[in-house]
């Protein structure tokens, strides 16, 4: 059976960066391929040469058996090629249905909008997804994983027969997690090929039926998933063996630097915590999705201030009324979505790791570019990112050094608390290990740390102690060495 997209040894170069060195790559009809590799292999340029988004500097690409030159994001999407980014390209000010409209329909300048028939085709594509989402709702009403189920519905509306999909659970629920799978079951057995790009293994051998690995620009091997082990795999993405083992503790807790009595907020629904957070330990902040952990690090770093309780920092009972105030108390917080709140993509490096700090390096109208190059310098020695320097742009890094340039800015300020929200979530096994590694450190050189993580290997590899969420309040503090079940029961009640 021939392949309906094939290519082979494509080449892309980005001046005398080497982006793809000769990648070949097959999908079948009715397949899951999954496309494996560390930030900065190549995934995403080989993704906008398939639909038309970059032009390959060698190499063949042929769909449905026919030879395509000069492929455009037009014609791709003629040819029946749909991708489903992590990031939704939605229009927030208008309606889920008009936004599916606007994909699906050709229309002339003075065509009359059929409005009746979008919706029903709305609604129609939402229900064969499972999507409980109203066609009339505004977009910039809903959840982000309730716009990437509307970017899934208008990608199934095109009748496409190869269908990319971009690290599409991110930002999912674990109900919409499932919800997601069965779509991509249902397409495989309609005939559709789906090229999946996850870091998340579980879903790679749940899903796929082969991955293909790249490493720096090359592919390094494609396999029938049934014949691979994690670790084989893990193996062909970095090159080396990478332990799944996280970092042991090495050290003794010290004085409580953050000490939580039944602190509240109506805002944010969180109710009654007590919690203490020890110099030089990491407390892992479990629990399932809504059940108040990011809420509680908004509190304490100001953004939805508590309204009850009493928040003591070394032993001192402090009001937090705002993200300057926290600082100022020594607390730090790396939000979950980096791209929106982490890193300035325009911004170079250096920038980015003094942004909290401003004042310190340009007091009134002074520039002291030496002193903030220097202190980047440092860190990114320091802490092992990958970049060509300190005046870099923040978007030339992979997802695992922008987290990193993320946590620089704040270990900038000093803090004595560090508050870490999914701090690997979206890169690559390697980039995790080094993550793990400077977590661990920074907790040895006695930070405080309060981490939250959806995974539960990391959590309770990582943590100390962990402590389980449920309706917006602690529900469980479990000891180092828990396992699985028992954050589940505290989680599930």
């Amino acid at each position: 059976m021939n392949p309906i997209l094939q290519l082979s040894a494509v080449k892309k170069f980005f001046g005398a960066v080497r982006a793809l060195k000769g990648v070949s790559f097959d999908l079948h009809a009715g397949e899951v391929h999954a496309l494996l590799g560390e930030n900065g292999a190549g995934k995403s340029t080989l993704i906008k040469v398939i639909t038309g988004a970059h032009q390959p500097d060698g190499g063949a690409l042929t769909v449905g058996g026919e030879t395509v030159a000069a492929l455009t994001p037009s014609k791709a999407r003629e040819l029946g090629i749909a991708c489903i980014y992590q990031q939704p390209a939605l229009f927030p000010d208008l309606t889920v249905a008009e936004n599916i409209g606007l994909r699906l329909k050709k229309s002339g300048a003075f065509s009359r909008v059929k409005w009746a028939e979008q919706r029903t085709l709305a609604a129609e594509l939402l229900k064969r997804i499972g999507a409980d989402i109203s066609p009339d709702a505004e977009v910039r009403s809903l959840s982000m994983p309730e716009q990437q189920l509307v970017e899934i519905a208008c990608a199934l509306g095109t009748g496409a027969r190869i269908v990319i999909m971009d690290e599409p659970t991110a930002s999912l629920t674990q109900k919409e997690q499932h919800l997601l799978f069965a779509v991509v079951k249902s397409l495989r057995e309609s005939g559709v090929g789906v090229v999946y790009i996850s870091h998340r293994m579980e879903e790679i051998f749940a899903l796929a039926d082969r991955v293909t690995v790249l490493r720096d620009g090359e592919s390094v091997g494609t396999h029938p998933t049934a014949n691979m082990t994690e670790a084989e795999l893990i193996k062909l993405m970095v090159g080396r063996e990478v332990s799944h083992i996280y970092p042991a503790a090495d050290g003794t807790p010290g004085e409580v630097v953050l000490s939580l009595k039944n602190v509240g907020s109506r805002a944010g629904g969180v109710r009654g915590v007590s919690l203490d957070v020890r110099a030089g330990e990491i407390v892992g902040l479990a629990g399932l999705v809504g059940a108040g952990r990011t809420e509680l690090a908004r509190i304490l770093f100001g953004i939805t201030p508590a309204d009850s309780g009493e928040i003591l920092l070394n032993g001192k009972s402090i009001t937090i009324g705002s993200p300057r105030e926290a600082i100022a108390h020594g607390i730090a917080y790396v939000p979950e979505d980096r791209r929106r709140h982490g890193v300035i993509l325009e911004m170079p490096i250096a920038h980015n790791m003094t942004m909290a700090i401003h004042p310190t390096f340009f007091p009134g109208s002074l520039l002291r570019t030496g002193a903030e190059s220097e202190l980047a310098q440092q860190f990114i020695r320091d802490l092992g990112i990958k970049a060509y320097g300190p005046e870099a742009p923040g978007g030339s890094l992979s997802g695992g050094n922008q987290q990193k340039v993320s946590v620089a800015r704040w270990l900038a300020t000093k803090p004595k608390l560090l508050i870490l929200d999914e701090p690997t979530q979206g890169v690559d096994v390697g980039a995790k290990s080094e993550i793990h590694k400077i977590i661990r450190a920074l907790a040895k050189d006695g930070l405080a740390v309060l981490m939250i993580s959806s995974d539960l290997p990391e959590a309770l590899g990582m943590s100390d102690r962990t402590a389980v969420m449920r309706g917006g309040t602690i529900a469980a503090i479990l000891p180092g060495g828990s396992d699985a079940h028992a954050v589940m029961a505290a989680a599930l009640g």
